[in-house]
C-alpha cells in the first residue's frame, strides 16, 4: 500500500511540472496574463471535479457541515490560486528545476514547522538534527540547481 502512495505522490509531482508548462502556454494565448491563465485553469479543474462528483454520485455535504468548517480551512482555494498564478508567471522564467527546487525548499521549511508544533491537524514530530540536516542538504541542492 505504501508503494502505491509513493507512486501517487510521484505522479502528483510530475503533474505539477506539466501543469506549469500547460498554464504558461495558456497564458501566452490569453494576452500573456498569468491571472487569466490561472483562472482558466481553475475553471477547467472545477468543471472536471463537478463532472466527477456527478458521475460518482457524491452527495453534497449538509449546510451544518459547511458552516462548521473553521474559517482558515477555506484558505486552501486562495493558496492554490496563488500557487498556480505564481507558478504560471515564475516557473517558465526560472525553469522547471529551479522553480521546483525552490518550491520544495519552501514546502519542507513550512512542513518542519507544521510538524514540530502539530499545527493545522498534522501529527507532532519534533525538529531534530537529522531533519535539519535534510533541510541543509536540500538547500545545497537548491544552490546547485539554481546556478
Amino acid at each position: 500500500m505504501q508503494g502505491m502512495l509513493f507512486a501517487l505522490a510521484i505522479v502528483a509531482g510530475i503533474s505539477l511540472t506539466v501543469q506549469i508548462g500547460a498554464n504558461a502556454t495558456l497564458r501566452g494565448f490569453l494576452a500573456n496574463n498569468a491571472l487569466s491563465a490561472a483562472f482558466a485553469s481553475f475553471l477547467v479543474g472545477t468543471l472536471a471535479l463537478a463532472i466527477y462528483l456527478i458521475a460518482g454520485r457524491v452527495s453534497w455535504p449538509a449546510r451544518a457541515s459547511l458552516t462548521a468548517v473553521p474559517l482558515w480551512a477555506w484558505s486552501g482555494g486562495i493558496l492554490g490560486a496563488f500557487y498556480v498564478a505564481t507558478a504560471t508567471l515564475v516557473g517558465p522564467r526560472l525553469g522547471a528545476a529551479a522553480f521546483f527546487s525552490l518550491v520544495v525548499l519552501g514546502q519542507l521549511a513550512a512542513s518542519l514547522l507544521l510538524d514540530h508544533f502539530g499545527w493545522l491537524g498534522f501529527a507532532q514530530h519534533p525538529v531534530s538534527l537529522l531533519r535539519m540536516g535534510g533541510v541543509v542538504l536540500l538547500l545545497a541542492g537548491v544552490v546547485l540547481i539554481t546556478r
